[in-house]
């Protein structure tokens, strides 16, 4: 039986030790007004899944039920009795239906990622990752630095146009030939895979369909505000490319690979079988599909679960291809759902989002607490989530703020908000792409939340530096 260290016990007292506080404080003391007990116990349960997943005492999907089980016991409508009472007259709240927190775990999200991990494991099957591999980093030469430049570069144009999510999918599993090429112990290794989904999320900011938050920014941007698709570009992309080469040098330093030169085993032809032909055509079609959904109709979820029934009907994916699928990161993916629907549910998103009092601030305070509550929130629960819910109020404050002007107005405003959305990737479950980077079992945790903040911080930087030039 394993010994738990000194280290994780310490971990475990921190992280446990936080949130117990926080449940036994009374609501009064916690200085945010009218919170609920539902919002309390949550706001105890949000803390322990920060400090789980940022300590790793316990594996992260191991964090992921454990919010679920809290959510469903402490906070549901079918919880134990003792949490189902008032206490002292506090209002209670409306508790979650028990249904919706089990819901995440058949999130259309969930199904995204089966079809990924479907992709990957067919791509793998038929060697489609390495001929492909082959195609696209060819020109990028040997060295790790610039196979790591292609990668990203790859990525971030892939990611302007269709889900991010769906890129990573394609992109890590050009990846595992690479990895295969690369000595056991070399770091390097941590930035060939941490690449791809700082690449995804930020290349999406690019374009105004890159990202959610982007597209929820402009329904607040109509008539004199509007901004067009090459207007948007023109902001997006120098930032995207700063971001980028910022990000590239970043994990150089970090992860320095010892290899000089990788020698890449990507030798070889494609198959010519008709199962080895099914994949190719299956994986074409997909990410058609993914970069086309406004012309057949079909969302990038209802897409994804086509190349699962194709590869199960055909048996090119049976049941030990089946068990290949990284389950502990549908479960992982999960609790970062639960998380996030018990924030939107409760209306403790809400409540941490209105305890400002932005009317006492200055106009660059205003922004700069939006922004930085947005990129906060977005690195614990769903981007888009964050968006929906700031996006209003951040439209709100700035058309009634004219000294806003200073800052942008409305359009400088959601841009920012916008931006700081896409910038929150400091945990496995901050992101789908970074859920599916930690999938590969190279990288652990406190790596991504190392790169993570470096590059949130800066990029939060670039972006009131640019506000304040193009202003």
């Amino acid at each position: 039986m394993k010994k738990i260290s000194i280290a994780q016990l310490v971990k475990l007292l921190i992280a446990f030790g936080i949130p117990l506080g926080i449940l036994m404080l009374p609501i009064d003391v916690i200085p945010i007004e009218g919170l609920t007990l539902i919002q309390h116990r949550l706001l105890a349960i949000f803390a322990l899944a920060a400090l789980l997943w940022v300590l790793e005492p316990v594996p992260v999907f191991a964090t992921s039920i454990l919010i679920i089980a809290l959510e469903l016991i402490m906070i549901s409508d079918k919880g134990l009795h003792l949490f189902r009472s008032s206490v002292d007259g506090h209002e209670m709240g409306e508790m979650m239906k028990y249904t919706d927190i089990f819901s995440a775990f058949s999130s259309p999200i969930i199904i995204l990622f089966m079809g990924g991990f479907a992709l990957a494991i067919a791509a793998s099957k038929y060697e489609l990752d390495n001929n492909l591999a082959r195609v696209l980093l060819k020109p990028f030469g040997t060295q790790p630095k610039f196979i790591m430049l292609g990668l990203m570069l790859i990525t971030a144009v892939f990611s302007m146009f269709m889900s991010n999510t769906a890129t990573t999918v394609m992109m890590l599993a050009l990846l595992a030939p690479i990895v295969a090429s690369v000595p056991k112990g070399d770091i390097g290794i941590k930035a060939l895979v941490l690449c791809i989904p700082i690449a995804a999320n930020t290349g999406g900011i690019a374009t105004p369909i890159g990202t959610p938050p982007n597209a929820i920014a402009l329904q607040y941007l109509t008539g004199e505000h509007s901004i067009s698709f090459l207007g948007w570009m023109m902001i997006g992309l120098p930032f995207v490319i700063l971001q980028l080469t910022f990000a590239w040098w970043l994990l150089q330093k970090l992860f320095p690979s010892t290899q000089q030169q990788m020698e890449l085993k990507l030798e070889g032809r494609f198959q010519k079988s008709w199962q080895a032909i099914v994949v190719y055509i299956t994986f074409a079609l997909t990410i058609i599909m993914w970069m086309t959904t406004s012309l057949h109709g079909m969302n990038t979820y209802v897409v994804s679960i086509i190349p699962l029934a194709v590869f199960t009907l055909t048996g090119i994916m049976g049941k030990e291809e089946l068990k290949l699928i990284n389950w502990d990161v549908l479960w992982l993916v999960a609790g970062g759902i639960a998380i996030g629907l018990g924030l939107d549910k409760t209306g403790l998103a809400a409540a941490l989002a209105h305890a400002i009092d932005y009317d006492a601030l200055s106009p660059i305070a205003v922004v700069l607490t939006l922004s930085i509550i947005c990129w906060l929130m977005a690195n614990f629960m769903s981007n888009t989530a964050t968006a929906n819910l700031l996006m209003p109020i951040a439209a709100a404050v700035a058309a009634s703020m004219e000294s806003l002007a200073s800052m942008g107005g409305l359009q400088g405003v959601l841009v920012v908000v916008a931006f700081s959305a896409s910038l929150g990737m400091i945990l496995p479950v901050s992101t789908p792409p970074n859920s599916l980077a930690y999938s590969t079992g190279l990288i652990e945790s406190k790596d991504m939340a190392k790169t993570g903040v470096v590059i949130g911080l800066v990029g939060l930087l670039v972006v009131y530096a640019g506000a304040m030039v193009l202003t």
